[in-house]
Order: structure tokens, then C-alpha cells, then sequence
């Protein structure tokens, strides 16, 4: 029986969806299917019906996907065993997304070479997406990414940053220092969306006005949200960590907003979930520390 099509099956089940288990595995949509249907001749069963847009197992599914789920356990235990590091590795492949790679890491890289001052470290800065993906093919071992959920993947909290409005220097919201959603709506809006469903609190507070806000610049990068509001071309709702020298610096001044209170980018440490890493309980107590 093919390893590949049980991989196929496994994943099918967890995403729910033919096309994004096929973008995991990087194969075209067309290539699980193949692989699906031949898992099927080989069991001489069905094992996926379509409820509308639903992919659900059958019966027959539902029995088989513990034992495929068990296989790919085992095979990868093998690995593990074949690809077992010496105790103490020589260098470690860190992984994070733009805004922890220019905001965390420069004050953590030091605390872990103070603490392991004989480890080299090596970061790559990318999505969480292709963060996942390097780690899924072992050329990273830990990555710092925005909160995700894989079969494959342990997900430990590592840090929430706060995300709030900001204004530049002599804004009259400053003097109140709180507003509500409706008073922005006739403000310059710069929107800054890093892809995080933490936004979605965000979009939907946006919805609830009657009249849509003057979304004036809408970028994908923070640095350029944050220079836009410092030069007064708009106010912004920004992560804290992206700010924090400025507002220090009392160049951009946060501003509670009601309905968006609490909002937060989850910032989590991502490994596989089972490999063996000498480093694991060291470096999860050192996360604990800081």
C-alpha cells in the first residue's frame, strides 16, 4: 500500500478540503485525487462523500483513518530514529515572521547564545505559511509564527501583541485618549492587514458602521503603515511591538478603541511533533524565562 496515498488521506480529513491538503503537500489538486482514488481500489471501498461544498469520510472512512493515521506515526518514529541528532547540536535553524524577526529576535538571539554559547544560530525570516512548510521539511527546527493548528505541528504560546490604534503627533484624539469606531470613520484610515484572523475583530467592527471607514492607504508591510501615520497621512491599527520605539519616543500615541479592546497577534513557537530535539526542555524553560 502506497505511504503517499495514506498521506493523502490523512490530511484530506483534517483540512476538510481536497485543494488545501493538496497546497500542503505541494501537489496539484488533481494529484490527491489520484492518489485518493487509488487508495480506493486497493481498500475496494469509498472513503470521502461530498455533503454540498462538505467533504465528509464515509463509513468506511471512518473506520480505516485511525489505522492510516497510525502508520504515518509509525513511519515517522522511524525517522526519528535514523535522523537522531548527536546531544548536543552545532548549530540551530530558527524560523520567524517579518515583524518578530525585526522586533523579537534581535533582543532573544543573545539570550540563547548566552545560554548555549556553543551553538551556532541561523534565522530565516519568511510567512507563517512557508515558515510551516520549512519546518514540515525539516530545513528549519523552530520557527516563531502567528498562531496555527496542524496535525504534525506543536503550537506553544509565546507571546499576545496587542494591536491598537495609533495616531501621529498633535492628533486631536490624543487629548481624550479613547474613541469610539464611529469617531474614526471620518478619519484617513491607514490599514495595515498582516493576514492574521485576529484581524477579522478588526473587519467585523468595521461592519458594524453605517458608513464604511476612508480606508485611504491599505499596505501589507508595517513598517510603511507606520512611517505613513508618522508623516500625518492617516491614523493606523498596529501591532505593539511594531511601535514600541516610537511611542516611547513620542513620535505615534496609542488610542483606546472600545470595540476593538483585547485584540491581539498571537505570537507562538512552532516545532514538529515528533522529533527529537536535545534542545526542547533547555529551550522551552528558557522561553519561560524571558
Amino acid at each position: 500500500m502506497n505511504i503517499e496515498n495514506i498521506e493523502a488521506f490523512v490530511y484530506i480529513n483534517h483540512y476538510g478540503s481536497f485543494n488545501k491538503a493538496a497546497e500542503v503537500l505541494f501537489l496539484s489538486q488533481p494529484s490527491v485525487t489520484a492518489r485518493i482514488q487509488s487508495l480506493e481500489r486497493e481498500l475496494g471501498c469509498k472513503l470521502f462523500d461530498r455533503l454540498g461544498k462538505q467533504i465528509v469520510l464515509t463509513e468506511e472512512g471512518r473506520k480505516f483513518l485511525p489505522y492510516a493515521q497510525q502508520v504515518l506515526q509509525v513511519i515517522q518514529k522511524g525517522k526519528q530514529k535514523i535522523q537522531q541528532r548527536r546531544s548536543t547540536p552545532d548549530a540551530l535553524r530558527l524560523g520567524s515572521t517579518v515583524s518578530v524577526s525585526n522586533y523579537v529576535i534581535p533582543d532573544f538571539l543573545p539570550k540563547i547564545k548566552d545560554a548555549y554559547p556553543e551553538i551556532n544560530i541561523k534565522l530565516t525570516t519568511a510567512t507563517t505559511d512557508q515558515l510551516i512548510a520549512k519546518l514540515l521539511g525539516q530545513e528549519i527546527d523552530l520557527a516563531f509564527v502567528r498562531k496555527v493548528m496542524h496535525p504534525a505541528i506543536r503550537t506553544v504560546a509565546f507571546y499576545e501583541d496587542p494591536i491598537q490604534l495609533y495616531v501621529y503627533k498633535g492628533h486631536p484624539f490624543i487629548e481624550s485618549g479613547h474613541v469610539s469606531m464611529e469617531a474614526i470613520r471620518n478619519e484617513q484610515l491607514v490599514f495595515f492587514e498582516c493576514g492574521s484572523l485576529d484581524w477579522l475583530r478588526i473587519h467585523r467592527a468595521f461592519d458594524s458602521l453605517e458608513h464604511p471607514p476612508n480606508i485611504t492607504y491599505h499596505v501589507d508591510n508595517s513598517e510603511t503603515a507606520k512611517k505613513l501615520v508618522m508623516q500625518g497621512a492617516g491614523i493606523a491599527f498596529l501591532p505593539g511591538l511594531t511601535v514600541k520605539k516610537e511611542v516611547q519616543n513620542q513620535e505615534l500615541f496609542p488610542i483606546q478603541v472600545h470595540e476593538v479592546a483585547g485584540v491581539s497577534l498571537q505570537i507562538s513557537v512552532v516545532t514538529l511533533k515528533e522529533e527529537y530535539s536535545p534542545l526542547a526542555e533547555p529551550f522551552g524553560e528558557l522561553l519561560r524565562q524571558l
